[in-house]
């Protein structure tokens, strides 16, 4: 591991700053990022840990709920408030990971966990997420983890959350703050940059910016469900997931919320599958329509092809178990 400096902060302000020089991170539970430092893949020559700032807390707000960036995982997953209200959440958590460490494992650091793709992890391969423009390993190699909607011929990574899932079908809004104190909310779905040919770049986040809190705007109506398809029963990341919120009114779907996780580089909200089911009867027939509109644009690369009828299947079960069908 290379040498570096440790500061832990003691307040926003002060850690915002500290963090905003080029070679700095922000480090709270470390589950990744520590990782990476040992495999030479992240460098900083600073580390600013704010694991002791006032962030750790789960607080109501009109309808919703507020969980400060250093709520644990585990935490979240067990908070009531969540379980009742926000079942897709809780079911979303607790399909990642292990206990171990969903228990260090933070809010923040959840939403901005960098990709398992294997070439990303291996140094000895050419890739743009890690070393701008040396190419992409991934196109013609073992690409079965890889992503197949919305990305490019310079990375195919695919986002590794399980968490930012069910965040994004629940419409939830990120708050930060930046080193000269201002701040800002964005919509989860605005929070991850497509890879174009800059795929290094991952979200929208200032140097130094820092993740606050997490806001989710009162519950929707309908049942919840989250599903995940992975190669194990545990401790092993998407090959495809499936967030949805579905409200039918009689036999008919009044509203539907969708979002796929393991396919794309950021937790893939489907607005082609929403508008499929809306006004649509909720019929088995009706959830493959909805598949087939949502999955239209992607491309699998040869070991992924897979899971483009695997997310069809996956998004089908879910809807089929969110309306009673199952």
């Amino acid at each position: 591991m290379t040498p570096f400096r440790y500061e832990r902060a003691s307040e926003i302000a002060s850690a915002g700053a500290s963090a905003a020089q080029p070679t700095a991170k922000f480090i709270a539970g470390g589950t990744n990022l520590v990782d990476l430092m040992k495999l030479q893949i992240e460098t900083p020559a600073q580390l600013v840990d704010i694991s002791r700032l006032p962030l750790d807390r789960i607080e109501e707000t009109a309808g919703g709920l507020r969980i400060g960036a250093l709520v644990t995982n585990s935490a979240a997953a067990v908070d009531m408030r969540v379980r009742r209200r926000y079942p897709l959440l809780a079911q979303a958590i607790l399909a990642g990971a292990s206990t171990q460490l969903r228990n260090k494992a933070t809010t923040g650091g959840n939403l901005l966990q960098r990709t398992r793709c294997a070439y990303f992890y291996d140094t000895t391969k050419p890739c743009n997420k890690r070393v701008p423009g040396s190419g992409c390993a991934a196109l013609e190699g073992l690409n079965r983890m890889n992503a197949v909607l919305g990305v490019s011929d310079h990375c195919i990574a695919a986002h590794p959350s399980d968490m930012a899932v069910a965040m994004t079908a629940l419409d939830a809004v990120v708050e930060t703050i930046a080193p000269d104190g201002s701040a800002r909310t964005i919509p989860i779905d605005a929070l991850y940059r497509p890879p174009g040919n800059t795929p290094h770049i991952e979200t929208v986040l200032e140097p130094g910016e820092l993740i606050v809190s997490v806001l989710l705007p009162p519950p929707p109506a309908g049942r919840q469900v989250y599903r995940k398809v992975r190669d194990r029963a545990s401790f092993a990341f998407a090959l495809v997931s499936v967030a949805a919120i579905l409200d039918l009114d009689g036999d008919r779907v009044r509203a539907a919320r969708v979002a796929f996780g393991g396919l794309s580089y950021k937790p893939w909200r489907s607005a082609e599958a929403e508008a499929a089911l809306v006004g649509a009867p909720a019929t088995r027939a009706a959830f493959d329509a909805a598949g087939t509109a949502a999955l239209r644009n992607a491309r699998g690369y040869g070991h992924n092809d897979f899971k483009i009828p695997l997310a069809r299947r996956t998004l089908r079960a879910t809807l089929t178990q969110a309306a009673g069908l199952a």
